[in-house]
């Protein structure tokens, strides 16, 4: 019986995460070894066939890290196979679970399942509806996980469930759809929209899943440095200008630019610049009993000095 199973280890919260795990009782899985350590011990899963029902019947593992999820697309790829591996993924591995009688799944939510929407409240605490946006693949993506767990929860209590739900990660050498945003000459705006950003340093993120793979209590915990910041502080911060646009002419040139190959992003993608969800990390200070040792400003900070460096 090994203690830990991790799905999609090979990811960058993967990466960041074996460092901080002892390399015994620990089973790492994913499509490819990457570039995980050589005497971690690796299996390859694809989570969404009959792997995890298989791997996890064998191995019989006390906890299930899952981390398999599509954040940032790869070119070409659909939201139908983004699907398979986000939605999909997690019912094999939920199905496994709850069949070979593992005592806890730790999953990896997003932010993102709040959805993007301009009623959110600022900060916004655990108790609010995970909406998604079904425009959005990711965000919907993970409302229906987050439906699917908390549809286990109660059906299947015994299988103790940490949910965390996961701020923009950034460390020393993140690179993704957010950073590229950074790395513009301008950065975007949309006009009466302050776009506000949570961050969570990667370092942070392996601590906090190690705790809720070990000894941290079971729930849904938001994940996130201390404040947030605003484009303009961003932009102060970059010492670049902002290109302040109305709502309805970037949804314009995407709705153009996306279909011709112009833009990888659609019409969608104006709300996820408007609405960002600002997650309230209480809950994660004072119950899951984790304080972030960056703030969200100091996290951007490292990431910037690194970047520029």
């Amino acid at each position: 019986m090994t203690g830990i199973l991790i799905t999609g280890g090979a990811g960058m919260v993967g990466r960041a995460l074996v460092q901080a795990l002892p390399s015994q009782d620990v089973l790492v899985t994913d499509l490819t070894r990457g570039g995980l350590p050589e005497h971690l011990a690796f299996q390859r899963m694809d989570v969404t066939s009959g792997d995890p029902d298989t791997i996890i019947g064998k191995v019989r593992p006390d906890v299930v890290l899952h981390l398999a999820s599509i954040v940032t697309p790869p070119q070409g790829m659909t939201r139908e196979e983004a699907f398979a591996v986000d939605v999909t993924g997690t019912r094999n591995v939920l199905d496994a679970c709850l069949k070979f009688g593992v005592r806890r799944l730790v999953v990896t939510s997003s932010g993102a399942a709040y959805g993007y929407h301009p009623d959110n409240p600022v900060p916004l605490t655990e108790d609010a509806p995970c909406r998604g946006n079904p425009e959005f693949a990711y965000a919907d993506h993970k409302r229906q996980v987050e439906e699917m767990l908390a549809t286990a929860r109660q059906g299947k209590p015994e299988l103790e469930q940490v949910v965390l739900r996961i701020g923009t990660v950034l460390g020393a050498g993140t690179d993704n759809q957010i950073t590229a945003l950074f790395r513009r000459k301008r950065l975007l705006a949309i006009k009466g929209s302050d776009g506000p950003f949570v961050f969570i340093w990667t370092r942070d993120l392996a601590r906090i899943v190690l705790r809720a793979a070990t000894d941290g209590p079971a729930g849904i915990f938001n994940v996130a440095g201390d404040g947030w910041l605003s484009i303009d502080e961003l932009a102060k911060a970059l010492d670049k200008p902002i290109l302040r646009l109305p709502a309805w002419a970037v949804k314009a040139a995407l709705a153009v630019a996306h279909p011709l190959g112009l833009s990888q992003y659609g019409p969608e993608q104006v709300r996820f610049l408007q609405y960002r969800p600002v997650l309230d990390n209480d809950r994660l200070k004072r119950i899951f009993g984790y304080t972030p040792e960056l703030s969200s400003a100091e996290v951007f900070e490292l990431w910037r000095r690194e970047a520029e460096g």
